[in-house]
């Protein structure tokens, strides 16, 4: 397989993180969270935990600077080399500027876009009943985080525009993964 760079989008709750689990299963690339880096710095007490610590438990971005650092970091680790699945990231057109002109300066394959789309009221299901505890988790929040998904990741599309294969989140983990191996030509 050629090199895969892909960005799984999608409101929270869609299910990037179950379905990223599954292409790099498929794939052999890595799956690359920026909220499981993030989560992980506030979980270690570093001074970029306590930075992020109170902007992710009230469901807002951390600063575009801060994240671009952390995803240029990683994407110049060995295992990225032959493709890797961005969960999380972009979530503003000046990170996807960012990561854009990252892939250019590195000699990078383009980046395909999949977003998979679910309607509201089936996210706050989904994201209140997966009984995870997250700080993150309450209705208020959860709701927060779709409008800042809204207002701040929906102009991200924007920028790959035609080339975002919008795919439906609903059905089971199976349905869904078979929809995107077919959108990527992997099936």
């Amino acid at each position: 397989m050629s090199e895969l760079n892909l960005i799984l989008t999608g409101p929270p709750g869609a299910g990037k993180g179950t379905q990223a689990q599954r292409l790099v299963q498929h794939c052999g690339i890595p799956q690359i969270s920026t909220g499981d880096m993030l989560r992980a710095a506030v979980a270690s007490g570093s001074k970029l935990g306590e930075q992020a610590k109170g902007i992710l438990a009230a469901g807002d971005l951390v600063p575009d600077g801060v994240v671009i650092e952390l995803v240029r970091e990683r994407l110049a680790q060995e295992d990225a080399r032959a493709g890797f699945i961005l969960d999380g990231f972009p979530r503003t057109a000046a990170q996807a500027d960012a990561l854009d002109g990252l892939l250019a300066s590195g000699g990078r394959a383009p980046l395909r876009v999949i977003c998979l789309e679910v309607p509201e009221e089936e996210l706050v299901r989904r994201i209140l009943s997966r009984g995870e505890g997250r700080e993150d988790d309450s209705e208020h929040t959860v709701r927060n985080r779709l409008g800042v998904y809204i207002r701040d990741t929906k102009p991200m599309l924007d920028h790959y525009g035609e080339a975002v294969l919008r795919l439906s989140g609903l059905g089971t983990i199976d349905e869904i993964e078979a929809r995107i191996l077919e959108a990527l030509g992997l099936s």
